[in-house]
């Protein structure tokens, strides 16, 4: 562990930690004023001395509407010479999201992140090929402040350029690569086409999008590598909001000094743990944009520290999907990552793939699957195969198409475009109408 005392602290002083933060977090927001201090004072709120950890339920939430309209500056908490930084994103439908930062909300940033490569394997010693974009987008500024204060070094090579990505990897030796699963599936497949032997990769931690365990076993093949995920969000702080570590047994470990987690119904009612939910967050250190109570979206299931682990953290499970990408065809429900588990458990499929909502008979809505087989020879039957086991696994029958390899479009930066909504006008790829 990289802080032993903050990652294993008793669950009974970490809670006492929690409360003192969250009360420190309620009077910031008191005394910045703004949306959340008058929806707190609606409530009641007049000082964070009233607020308990198990009042938070009661307590109104932030989504990220309220940043929109609050466009650019945000919830900003402090004034404008104390933000050192803004990261963000482009956001649902153009709308940009804008998140200040602090120079003490860059020193948690590094902290969290630097706990979230050590929970991976990496030591002052490692190399990090850092292929997450850099800019706006938290993921490449954020591994590398973690990196750094973690005192690896690291390789800020952002996203793109493959050939270059591969001869670095060959020449400087990296041990770690930080990128998404879907770049970290495209560099494999990349070098398996250059014919580059196995290189010194030992683990990637891979996040900014949903990933199935059976893309883990797609990434874990190709590059001869342990594939572990990582969760973060611009509101937040970044990546390092939760990370899975070598012995967290397949979920996220969640920063849960800095970040309070709860996971909440449609009705925002608290579900117990081990059941699906979406995840709302509170910043309990962050002063340039804090948050009480952030609806994320993600959904996930909570559940306690691994049994006798040094690490007492509570975990989170890898992101099953998001409330505004669930789709529902003829009254189902149906999360994306779903689709993606039954189409990359068959060896036969590339882990190219793209979900589409076909929406322009409104009455009858259908869900359309277009994939790339790994080889041409499994183009036969694969499409049949994959309806038979989307409909086992659904409840609804899919339109399965088997396409050429090349068909499904690639990304070398950003993230993966996995589900499209279609009302109107052309297919969104050729060979599905």
């Amino acid at each position: 562990m990289v802080d032993a005392d903050a990652e294993g602290m008793t669950l009974d002083r970490r809670r006492e930690l929690q409360q003192r933060r969250l009360g420190a977090l309620v009077n910031r927001l008191l005394d910045a004023g703004g949306v959340q201090a008058q929806r707190l004072r609606d409530c009641g709120v007049r000082s964070g001395a009233e607020v308990r950890l198990d009042d938070l339920p009661r307590l109104p939430t932030v989504r990220k509407r309220d940043l929109w309209e609050h466009y650019p500056h945000g919830l900003r908490a402090v004034e404008a010479e104390e933000v050192v930084c803004v990261h963000g994103s482009s956001g649902t439908g153009g709308r940009p999201t804008l998140v200040p930062y602090t120079a003490a909300d860059l020193d948690i940033w590094a902290e969290v992140m630097a706990r979230a490569l050590g929970g991976a394997g990496a030591t002052r010693r490692s190399v990090v090929h850092n292929a997450y974009g850099y800019g706006l987008f938290t993921g490449g500024i954020g591994v590398h402040h973690g990196a750094m204060r973690l005192g690896a070094t690291v390789v800020p090579v952002s996203g793109g350029m493959t050939d270059r990505q591969l001869r670095l990897i060959q020449d400087l030796r990296p041990d770690v690569l930080t990128c998404t699963p879907s770049y970290a599936i495209h560099l494999g497949e990349a070098m398996v086409a250059a014919g580059v032997e196995p290189t010194s990769l030992k683990v990637g931690v891979h996040g900014a999008e949903p990933w199935t365990n059976e893309m883990r076993v797609q990434i874990e093949r190709l590059l001869g590598i342990r594939a572990l995920d990582i969760y973060g969000l611009s509101e937040i702080i970044g990546p390092g909001v939760a990370a899975e570590s070598l012995d967290s047994e397949g979920m996220l470990n969640v920063a849960e000094d800095h970040f309070f987690v709860e996971c909440v119904d449609g009705d925002g009612n608290p579900v117990p743990d081990g059941t699906p939910g979406e995840l709302v967050f509170t910043t309990l250190t962050k002063t340039g944009m804090p948050l009480l109570r952030y609806r994320t979206g993600d959904v996930a299931t909570l559940a306690g520290p691994v049994k006798d682990s040094p690490r007492t953290l509570r975990r989170m499970s890898k992101l099953l999907g998001r409330t505004d990408d669930m789709l529902i065809v003829r009254g189902v429900n149906v999360f994306p990552t779903e689709v993606e588990a039954v189409l990359l458990a068959d060896d036969r499929v590339s882990p190219h793939y793209l979900i589409i909502e076909d929406r322009r008979q409104a009455a009858r809505p259908e869900l359309r699957v277009a994939v790339e087989p790994m080889a041409e020879s499994a183009e036969s039957t694969l499409g049949a195969d994959l309806a038979v086991a989307l409909r086992e696994r659904l409840g609804i029958g899919c339109d399965v198409r088997v396409l050429k390899p090349g068909s499904v479009p690639r990304t070398e930066t950003g993230k993966a475009r996995r589900l499209v909504r279609w009302t109107e006008g052309d297919a969104p790829l050729p060979g599905m109408g």
